[in-house]
């Protein structure tokens, strides 16, 4: 089981079952709590709904049931100007029909499994294989790709939605029926909380976590390259030719994978020499988290970003082991995303907290498996904020 015993955001003083509310009255740019709108509908006749969390500050996050992808986040730059910082679509056709995961709850099983295969108590399970050779998020229709139930609610802290999902045993290959339940907060300082919780009747796998694409210096004007990061690792998951991680636990001293102080994303990413470099076209790893014997359910720091033209910056902290950057590799120019913006080579990138890939099959690693009885909890959270 993870471990992660966190209790999540109550859904306190306020449940809402209906479409639309707000909080307070006031101009669109400073309404406060939860709306929602129809953002249209699957060939299958299932609707999406497009809910907006909004703060005092003016911070402003929509999502969508559809996937629990969130479409937009907007937050100011040093000046005050506010500007969308994640990829996406304007409408949801688009998701369904060429999303590389943009801004969704990936699941069964985030990062990827090799071969599709693993056996757990004895019993060999084959999962849908979506990548190269590989099982990736949790195959063919991931929770990425199906409506969940969503209730907003507002508590003392912020303003959410809670979203659940039942998965059926035998979905994607995975056993057993593993009910999930992910709530986005959007906090009065400027914080989104994603937690994680789920239950299962038979013992299964589960690796939840959160795939938006960032670009700070907004709307995707501009790569990422620039952007200072840092990652709170020493060690890395080396990976082979097809992305699968060796099992090994590498250090990252001496290598293009220090980000231990703040290095700018482009410093080192085409460093080809590099064999790790090579494989994933720039980074597309996961580091292990220095979580310096804290307690499995408390959080700690995992990543911090500066765009230093802009000024925003982003804290991430997480109850998870691991952390998975992507450089946007695959990004070519040919995803035209909102308001006609072209996605060209790494104009955004996915920091996902989540356990390491492949845990299935490697026992060294800390484990993935849920039991009935048991409830996995996690919890991520995004601190947004701005330089002088």
């Amino acid at each position: 089981m993870f471990g992660n015993v966190l209790a999540l955001t109550a859904i306190g003083a306020l449940l809402l079952d209906g479409c639309t509310v707000a909080s307070q009255s006031g101009s669109p740019a400073t309404r406060l709590g939860v709306e929602s709108a129809p953002f249209g509908t699957l060939a299958n006749g299932q609707t999406a709904q497009l809910f907006t969390l909004r703060n005092a500050h003016g911070i402003e996050v929509r999502f969508t049931n559809y996937g629990g992808i969130i479409t937009s986040l907007k937050t100011p730059d040093r000046a005050g100007h506010f500007s969308d910082i994640v990829l996406g679509y304007d409408n949801l056709a688009a998701y369904v029909a060429n999303s590389p995961y943009f801004g969704a709850i990936v699941g069964r099983y985030a990062n990827r499994i090799a071969r599709g295969h693993f056996t757990l108590d004895g019993a060999a399970y084959t999962l849908a294989v979506n990548n190269g050779p590989n099982s990736l998020h949790g195959g063919l229709r991931g929770f990425d790709k199906v409506v969940w139930n969503a209730r907003p609610f507002q508590t003392q802290e912020g303003q959410g939605v809670t979203l659940d999902y039942t998965s059926p045993s035998g979905e994607e290959g995975y056993p057993g029926t593993l009910h999930a339940v992910v709530t986005y907060t959007l906090t009065a300082d400027d914080r989104l909380i994603v937690d994680y919780q789920a239950t299962t009747d038979k013992a299964t796998p589960i690796n939840l976590s959160q795939h938006s694409y960032w670009n700070l210096a907004g709307n995707a004007s501009r790569d990422i390259l620039g952007h200072m990061l840092t990652i709170n690792a020493d060690a890395t998951t080396p990976v082979d030719s097809t992305l699968i991680t060796t099992g090994e636990i590498a250090p990252v001293e001496g290598t293009p994978f220090d980000f231990r102080t703040p290095t700018a994303i482009g410093a080192r990413v085409d460093q080809r020499q590099d064999a790790q470099i090579r494989y994933g076209n720039g980074y597309d790893h996961n580091w292990v988290l220095n979580r310096g014997g804290a307690a499995s359910d408390a959080l700690v720091l995992a990543a911090r970003v500066v765009e230093p033209s802009s000024g925003r910056t982003m804290e991430i902290f997480t109850t998870e082991p691991g952390l998975q950057f992507y450089s946007g590799n695959f990004l070519d120019g040919s995803i035209t995303g909102k308001g006609g913006a072209v996605y060209r080579f790494r104009y955004g990138m996915a920091l996902e907290t989540q356990h390491y890939p492949d845990s299935p099959n490697h026992p060294n690693f800390p484990s993935t498996v849920l039991r009935p009885g048991q409830q996995y909890r996690s919890r991520t959270v995004f601190k947004f904020g701005v330089t002088p």
